[in-house]
């Protein structure tokens, strides 16, 4: 049985699937540690966690959007686990505590990222020195994109120790909404409604789609932030060229049929290193137009294929948009295709990157609870 701890900050609920499949497999016993229940900035509904799981005494500071946890109980957590071997998702004070106990006992670690090379392109000498520490005594590594692979290789990682997991949703969950939903608007924005995700600038987006069209432009967005009153009051100044819904919070249940209300995703962010957004867009058979600056592009969102890549310039942007808003045959191609790159996103991928790269850490790193147990089935 390979017994496996891995660490992460809260429970998501595009996750979760992921630790149950990982939970099922027959020689594996795996054990979530959380550090907290939920950070303030989501409104998750989180359905029953269907797998071995702590959650730590809530300790963190914020910096930004940032929460930095520092449960200093991980470790007591680890001994009463006595792992074979130790999954990070990141670099925060309890996330270090648990690979210094890996370190200190012998037991293999495995990070874990969604970062990519760009991501992580402008942090500090600090931040990178701390990295390239854990990096050197680690045996597997585990990242999210290819992005993230070529994070791996920036700090002289060989790929044969680099496994994918992807991030992904229930597709099928959008499959089963197939049925017709009528297009009630032109475009949708889904995500937190603050400065970095950029909400103003798909109204502006929107806004010259009318100017171009000559008719009224229908936007959706989808989500709660502190720039809501701020979006709000400019979409009521806009009003003759624009028709604005706000949903606020959507639950997973609820998103399906939102996407499928509209005709294109605008996600035009500041900062993601992935962006699930653009899973469920796909999901829905959505067309997306997207900013250089999401880890989707290139590997879910392909330029020219089923949307585009575009800098955030709102020329550029309703350009593209009126295109597909007025060739019903590009649009339908694009769609397909989101369907189609979406299709290998799957729950089971993702679980199978996790668990491979822990095989790997523990046949080439060793690990001294793990030895042992062999050797005492041996005897």
């Amino acid at each position: 049985m390979l017994n496996i701890a891995l660490i992460t900050n809260h429970p998501p609920p595009f996750r979760i699937p992921i630790y149950e499949r990982i939970a099922k497999i027959p020689d594996v016993n795996l054990h979530l540690i959380f550090c907290s229940r939920r950070e303030p900035n989501r409104q998750w509904k989180l359905p029953p966690l269907n797998f071995k799981h702590t959650f730590l005494r809530e300790r963190f500071v914020t910096r930004g959007d940032n929460f930095i946890h520092n449960n200093f109980d991980v470790i007591s957590s680890l001994r009463s686990i006595a792992p074979d071997v130790i999954v990070t998702t990141g670099f925060n004070p309890t996330y270090l505590y648990a690979f210094a106990y890996a370190v200190a006992r012998g037991v293999p670690h495995v990070p874990m990222t969604d970062g990519t090379d760009v991501s992580e392109e402008a942090l500090s000498t600090w931040h990178k020195a701390v990295r390239r520490l854990v990096y050197a005594r680690s045996r597997a590594f585990i990242a999210a994109s290819h992005g993230g692979l070529k994070l791996y290789e920036s700090y002289g990682v060989s790929p044969e120790r680099c496994f994918l997991s992807c991030l992904c949703i229930d597709n099928d969950a959008y499959k089963a909404s197939e049925s017709h939903v009528e297009k009630r608007f032109d475009f949708i924005f889904c995500g937190r409604i603050v400065e970095d995700k950029n909400p103003l600038f798909a109204l502006d987006v929107a806004h010259d789609v009318s100017l171009r069209l000559g008719r009224k432009v229908s936007i959706l967005f989808v989500g709660h932030g502190e720039q809501e009153d701020e979006v709000k009051a400019e979409a009521a100044s806009r009003s003759e060229t624009l028709h604005v819904e706000f949903n606020g919070f959507a639950s997973q249940e609820e998103l399906p049929a939102l996407y499928r209300s509209a005709c294109i995703f605008l996600f035009p962010t500041r900062r993601d290193v992935w962006g699930v957004v653009a899973n469920e867009a796909c999901a829905a058979g959505l067309p997306i137009i997207v900013s250089p600056f999401a880890g989707v592009i290139d590997e879910l969102v392909i330029d020219g294929q089923n949307g585009f890549v575009c800098e955030l310039d709102v020329a550029a942007w309703s350009e593209r948009a009126t295109m597909l808003l007025t060739h019903p045959d590009v649009m339908a191609s694009f769609a397909q295709r989101s369907l189609a790159l979406v299709d290998k996103y799957t729950f089971d991928h993702a679980a199978a990157g996790v668990v491979d790269a822990c095989r790997l850490a523990v046949r080439s790193g060793g690990s001294a609870h793990y030895n042992a147990k062999i050797g005492r089935k041996a005897g």
